[in-house]
């Protein structure tokens, strides 16, 4: 499954700068519902926001623009929380039958969250990798981001190993899993005094 999901993550991120630009629809090319769709969808949400989070540090941009671009952010972090949720109700579903109890310990993270940070290193990796190949940049440029790029495919292992063990964990009832809904309260006109005192 690990290796799957990053190959489509990877996929993904090539898509995205096939295009290089935020306004570019979504063309996901897995069914409607499946799994690999829903890595797909919630990796290309982190490729454009991951460029918005770029343009919008251009001490050159207009104030107004910087104010639509963060507001965008705002809707694209909601998405990719979403995402994430949905991704956690595939998990739920794939061990409901699972037998555990009260002494059963919990994980510090859902599946899903795990595969988000997962999503997100590919993009690093990307990146970095971009700055390796550089032919306008200095050697020691070169040689930075080669060091990076050498510690992030480490990681890439690493994170990618302590998700096989979690599933793992949870397919032999080793670890329960529990998720709590999102309680984010800065969208939420009745929980944030800003909204609700207007």
């Amino acid at each position: 499954m690990i290796s799957n999901a990053i190959s489509i993550f990877k996929q993904s991120v090539c898509d995205y700068h096939q295009f290089d630009c935020v306004e570019h629809p979504l063309q996901n090319p897995y069914s409607t519902g499946t799994f690999n769709a829903l890595l797909y969808h919630k990796n290309w949400i982190d490729a454009v926001q991951w460029h918005l989070e770029d343009i919008i540090r251009n001490p050159e941009i207009d104030p107004m623009e910087a104010l639509k671009i963060k507001r965008r952010i705002d809707v694209s972090n909601q998405d990719r929380t979403d995402m994430v949720e949905y991704l956690d109700s595939y998990f739920l579903d794939m061990y409901k039958d699972v037998k555990t109890d009260e002494d059963t310990p919990l994980n510090t993270e859902t599946p899903a969250w795990a595969f988000d940070r997962l999503s997100i290193l590919q993009l690093k990796i990307y990146h970095i990798e971009q700055e390796v190949k550089r032919s306008d940049a200095s050697k020691e440029h070169i040689k930075k981001c080669q060091e990076k790029l050498d510690i992030l495919l480490q990681q890439e292992i690493d994170l990618s190993t302590a998700i096989e063990q979690l599933l793992q964990d949870f397919a032999a009832g080793r670890k329960k899993m529990k998720v709590y809904k999102q309680m984010k309260m800065y969208n939420d006109p009745n929980l944030n005094p800003v909204l609700y005192k207007k």
